[in-house]
């Protein structure tokens, strides 16, 4: 039971329940305990209630708050209702494109309304499409890359497979060819010499004649008229009848017991001479001569600085010189064939 006490004078020590009416007695310091006990009861009381009044104005302003943002939401979804039913005046085709348009927005402001993960989630996907595209585009731009790539190796390949294919000729004739010139060296006189190397490089061309060069022709020089000829004639042409190129060649050779030793160009001369005579474009010396030089050991030599379009090789290179020439003038011949058709297309 709650009791109110009086106050009563400091020089007092007797005090009267107000309910009961009966008096006892107290000390001062009793006294001031019972009126402490009052007063923090009665401070306890009234933040307790103040709490409480505290607790019902952030309620209302809770509420309030939920409200204005559900009236602002209600009014945006109102104005996107408005918007969508003045859309529909428009054309058909503009209708329905604005139309999906400002649905999906009421989609997905109603989705922010009941859930605000599911906007979320959907600017998650949004972004994952986003950096997939540009993966995908990436990729695409990577493979344009590579088929670039790819078509330039083959049209490199392309453009090289004559002197590619060559090689492996070179590499296969060689061994076998110093072989046979050491072992003709020391058999035959200086005659005998010159008239191998001419029969050798006959019997290496008809061994591919039939595979590699059926539309060819390639004879002995036999026209004399000038007071020279070489010693054989290389000429192909096109199923139209133009020439696609033609060389001269001239074989020559000497025993290692000749007194006087030649040189290859003390030929050279006399080898361009009989190719204009004969109206050939190439002219090509297939020589034993200088065995020890290690210039014309190394390959195919290009003389043209002296004499135009002239050779001068060993014979291990005698087919490999004319699949050089001959694939290099069939390229020529397409070059030429495009240019002519660009050319008729400008007309």
């Amino acid at each position: 039971m709650r009791h109110k006490l009086d106050k009563i004078p400091n020089n007092m020590n007797e005090i009267i329940c107000p309910n009961c009416k009966k008096a006892f007695k107290v000390d001062e310091a009793g006294y001031a305990d019972i009126v402490k006990q009052v007063r923090d009861h009665q401070f306890e009381e009234e933040l307790q209630n103040r709490l409480n009044l505290a607790d019902k104005e952030k309620e209302s302003a809770v509420k309030l708050a939920e409200a204005n943002v559900r009236n602002s939401f209600q009014e945006q979804l109102a104005k996107k209702d408005k918007e969508l039913t003045e859309l529909k005046a428009q054309s058909a085709l503009a209708l329905s494109e604005k139309l999906n348009k400002k649905e999906a927005e009421i989609t997905l402001l109603k989705a922010k309304i009941d859930n605000v993960e599911v906007e979320k989630k959907l600017a998650v996907n949004e972004a994952v499409q986003k950096v997939e595209k540009e993966r995908d585009n990436l990729a695409n731009d990577l493979k344009t890359k590579e088929l670039e790539k790819q078509n330039m190796e083959n049209s490199l390949k392309q453009k090289f497979s004559s002197e590619l294919q060559s090689k492996d000729a070179i590499i296969k004739y060689k061994d076998d060819e110093i072989a046979r010139v050491k072992d003709m060296k020391l058999k035959l006189s200086t005659k005998m010499l010159g008239e191998t190397l001419e029969q050798h490089c006959e019997i290496e061309f008809n061994k591919l004649r039939a595979t590699a060069f059926q539309k060819a022709y390639f004879e002995k020089d036999n026209d004399s008229k000038s007071g020279s000829k070489g010693d054989f004639i290389y000429k192909e042409s096109d199923d139209a009848g133009n020439e696609i190129i033609s060389i001269m060649f001239e074989m020559k050779n000497e025993g290692e017991e000749t007194a006087t030793k030649k040189r290859n160009e003390d030929f050279l001369k006399e080898l361009d001479k009989d190719r204009t005579e004969k109206k050939c474009e190439y002219a090509v010396l297939v020589s034993l001569l200088e065995a020890e030089s290690e210039f014309y050991n190394t390959g195919i030599v290009d003389v043209s600085h002296k004499y135009n379009k002239m050779y001068v090789v060993r014979p291990q290179f005698f087919i490999p010189i004319i699949t050089v020439l001959r694939n290099a003038a069939l390229n020529s011949m397409q070059y030429k064939s495009e240019l002519a058709l660009v050319k008729k297309s400008k007309y």
